[in-house]
């Protein structure tokens, strides 16, 4: 059975965000789905959630893990430091600039980006038009991570704020069989 694990970015991914809609409807056909709630997500402290991560990840075992926002750089960070067991598929959806200056933010920045993504695939998805990342920024994060992108046009950060609530998409692409499994 697939494991699959969401980790949300700055300020949390409660409904009406695709990210809770994912969650419930991956479970719905008994489908094994952790949903790991950081601490404190209006104020977040990378040491802090990189050792829930890293905890959560020794007793969960995803094979699959779907990042947004803030999440992104949080695993950028652990697979430059303590890189995790591969898993078998990674998404990485609306990841903010590498250099932000939110100042809420700023123990996350500025972050390099890792050299293996510890993920045997791996898909980016960007938009167009996001505020905490620009066409030309993630053009660039694509090629130096070299993994696929898929972008999405006019989609903003890829949030509720954006209409994304029910994304099928996204269902479809994480309930798709992972490559070499049946």
């Amino acid at each position: 059975m697939t494991k699959y694990l969401l980790l949300h970015g700055w300020g949390g991914s409660d409904f009406p965000h695709w990210q809770s809609w994912l969650a419930s409807e991956l479970a719905k056909d008994y489908g094994c789905v952790s949903f790991l709630r950081f601490s404190d997500p209006d104020m977040p402290r990378l040491d802090q959630w990189s050792e829930e991560l890293q905890e959560h990840l020794a007793e969960f075992k995803p094979d699959v893990i779907i990042c947004h926002s803030l999440a992104n750089t949080l695993w950028f960070h652990l697979c430059n430091t303590n890189p995790p067991k591969e898993i078998q598929k990674l998404f990485l959806v609306a990841p903010p600039r590498i250099d932000s200056k939110i100042e809420e933010l700023s123990s996350f920045f500025p972050i390099t980006l890792p050299k293996d993504l510890c993920a045997k695939e791996t898909l980016l998805i960007t938009s167009t038009n996001d505020p905490y990342l620009s066409t030309d920024e993630a053009n660039k994060m694509q090629e130096a991570l070299d993994v696929e992108m898929k972008v999405i046009l006019n989609g903003g950060h890829i949030n509720a704020d954006s209409g994304f609530g029910a994304w099928e998409w996204i269902l479809h692409e994480c309930k798709n069989p992972i490559q070499g499994t049946s």
